[in-house]
């Protein structure tokens, strides 16, 4: 089920929100709870057992290391339960690229029935790990209430596709937290920027993006437009989606962390990946990075950190090589740029920009490739390789054609217009015409989308494949 639907936005959410402030305190996490497993099984009615045999996993890991006093014991039930559920992300997602790797290394195939991947599990897994790790560390205390568990690791807000939320940020709402008139507009106005994000720029760039592919009158300016098109649409598909799940969050009465900060105006690479994904770095940073001993230790085992790390990241996002190699390319410029580079960036103006741009738009054509020949072509065609033309008919009417969202999305993808209603926000006479104003604008948006929806084709999140 989408967010981005008539059935989700017009019957599911709804009667979710009618169900769940009609029921005392005591039972909103069961209601939250049975919601979510609602959610997923209409899209994955068989991988339901899935997810709540890992929540059970979970919680039982919990209790057990909370329970263990000694310290061995402890370990024991931690490193049992994370080959656990890393061995169930390995097999779902994973099983069939090592197979094939192994049968291209060896000539021996192993053949195996298709499997198919659980839809969001690489969230969901990565927030149970965090769980168990953190109740370990002796950074939050085990869960004992079952039900509040499922209901973080299933909460339909943030289910399949992330923000990654971990149990330590909200485990104190879980067990109380407040609801009112405000918190609700706020999340209602997250929530409806984040759907015009989505179905206003993110599925039109989309659309640009396959045209392109469809093509058969490539040219160096277009392989570009695609590049550009691909890099805006990922960026809105998926802070659209986070935007949602952040104000869905505020309706229950959960303040989700932010999962982006503008990263394209970023000024290294570095400071892109403050920005961009939040959440799934700050997940490999706390539990790979640092316990691999982070930049404490000598300067090649940091550099191994740095490169185990980003190949790690690449790998999440998926079971193919360009994903790995996308994350490796991550890798070698946050190295380059920790040895000297970050000093010549912090002085230069305008090519710093210039250069996290064109670095972060080549990396996700790798990301977005069929594989990696078709990555080295894409990125040959980008600077002329086999002689294709500059530019073609082709190009220039679908830059004329798409110019519209492209700029609109190059202005969002800035904080030009945060900062201007901000600063209307600062003056009396003109705060008063926001206020009016703000609540006019979001249901004529919400109307608008409603009609993209009845009238418009299925786009799912691209985050949904990881």
């Amino acid at each position: 089920m989408l967010f981005s639907s008539i059935l989700f936005l017009y019957y599911f959410l709804p009667i979710v929100m009618l169900l769940y402030f009609a029921v005392p305190k005591c039972l909103k996490n069961g209601v939250l709870l049975l919601a979510s497993l609602v959610f997923y099984a209409w899209g994955e009615p068989k991988y339901v057992i899935l997810m709540i045999a890992s929540i059970v996993i979970g919680y039982v890991s919990g209790l057990l290391i909370e329970a263990f006093h000694n310290p061995k014991w402890k370990k024991v039930c931690l490193v049992l339960s994370l080959t656990v559920c890393l061995g169930l992300l390995a097999y779902f997602k994973y099983a069939e690229f090592f197979l094939e790797n192994f049968a291209a290394i060896t000539g021996i195939t192993v053949s195996i029935s298709k499997i198919a991947l659980p839809i969001g599990i690489s969230f969901y897994m990565f927030q149970i790990l965090s769980y168990i790790v953190d109740v370990y560390r002796g950074e939050t205390a085990a869960q004992k209430n079952i039900v509040h568990l499922a209901a973080y690791v299933a909460m339909f807000p943030q289910l399949i596709a992330g923000p990654i939320v971990r149990y330590v940020d909200i485990a104190k709402e879980l067990e109380n937290r407040t609801h009112s008139i405000g918190n609700f507009a706020l999340g209602a106005r997250r929530f409806i920027v984040g759907l015009v994000k989505k179905i206003l720029i993110a599925n039109t760039l989309g659309e640009l993006c396959d045209i392109f592919r469809a093509s058969d009158e490539k040219a160096v300016l277009f392989y570009w437009l695609y590049a550009v098109a691909f890099g805006l649409h990922i960026y809105f598909d998926f802070s659209g989606y986070s935007d949602m799940a952040i104000g869905l969050g505020r309706i229950f009465g959960f303040t989700f962390l932010e999962n982006f900060n503008y990263p394209y105006i970023s000024k290294s690479i570095t400071e892109f990946w403050r920005r961009w994904h939040i959440s799934l770095g700050s997940w490999f940073r706390d539990y790979v990075y640092i316990p691999l001993g982070g930049n404490r230790v000598s300067k090649p085992r940091w550099f191994f950190n740095i490169f185990v790390v980003w190949m790690l990241t690449g790998f999440w996002h998926g079971a193919a090589w360009n994903f790995v190699v996308w994350g490796l390319v991550f890798a070698v410029f946050l190295v380059i740029e920790k040895l000297w580079l970050l000093k010549w960036l912090e002085k230069a103006k305008v090519w710093n920009h210039v250069y996290v741009v064109v670095i972060v738009l080549i990396a996700f054509v790798i990301f977005n490739a069929a594989d990696m020949k078709e990555a080295f072509s894409y990125i040959g065609g980008m600077f002329g390789a086999g002689g294709i033309p500059v530019s073609s008919p082709e190009f220039v009417y679908y830059l004329k054609s798409y110019s519209v969202t492209l700029v609109l999305a190059v202005i969002g993808a800035t904080p030009f217009v945060k900062n201007a209603i901000n600063g209307c926000l600062e003056k009396q006479n003109k705060r008063k015409v926001v206020n009016v104003l703000e609540p006019i604008a979001l249901v004529a948006f919400l109307m608008v989308m409603t009609a993209y929806l009845v009238d418009g084709s299925f786009h799912p999140f691209l985050y949904f494949r990881f």
